[in-house]
């Protein structure tokens, strides 16, 4: 049976609206001698992240943790904050193709929410990239409680922009997000690049 068509769209922002240049970390991590890939890998360590994506500890004490994880190698506590604090100043860069994307679907009159795992910070995040305006909702793990991808999450996303999950076409660039939205009920693109597009476009007939 076919599917209703999509009047809503829900889009991950890491990955999809917002890139990250790795060589700003690959840069941090020479300057200071530490290993390739070594603040990505502490940092991304599932037992660290669950609990600032959920909301039940800031993206600050998040932060520390990854510098006190890093003392050892990085010669001493000062040197690893340090580190991780430039590295943390970066906060990533709009695709600029992707926001036109945006702006054409809402101005066409379907509701665009952003639906991303992220912690306290986002709100100035997207402050910081001028894209708090860019969307009609924001739908944040660590202020719902839940994580992508469970089923609570996407309830909570269909809801916030208030569409049925039938009706929502959800683009992520992680397979096991796809799945969840998917299991959930909801339409769902495995975001591979700005050639998806053309088919995004097609799916919402705008």
């Amino acid at each position: 049976m076919a599917r209703e068509r999509a009047t809503a769209l829900l889009l991950d922002l890491d990955g999809v609206l917002r890139r990250w240049d790795p060589a700003v970390a690959a840069g941090v991590e020479r300057e200071y001698g530490l290993a390739d890939g070594v603040l990505s890998e502490i940092a991304m360590q599932w037992g660290r992240l669950r609990p600032v994506l959920t909301g039940q500890v800031t993206h600050a004490d998040w932060v520390s943790s990854v510098a006190d994880a890093l003392t050892e190698p990085a010669g001493g506590p000062e040197q690893a904050r340090a580190a991780v604090e430039q590295w943390q100043r970066y906060r990533g860069e709009v695709d600029t193709e992707v926001l036109d994307f945006v702006r054409e679907v809402r101005a066409a009159g379907i509701r665009v929410g952003l639906a991303t795992n992220a912690t306290d910070l986002l709100d100035a995040d997207l402050a910081a990239l001028d894209l708090a305006d860019e969307v009609d909702v924001v739908v944040n793990s660590s202020t719902v409680g839940v994580h992508k991808p469970a089923p609570e999450y996407f309830q909570a996303a269909c809801v916030a922009v208030e569409t049925p999950p039938a009706k929502v076409l959800f683009v992520d660039d992680e397979d096991w997000a796809i799945r969840g939205a998917r299991a959930a009920g909801l339409s769902a693109h495995r975001w591979g690049g700005h050639a998806d597009l053309r088919y995004l476009r097609a799916a919402l007939a705008y």
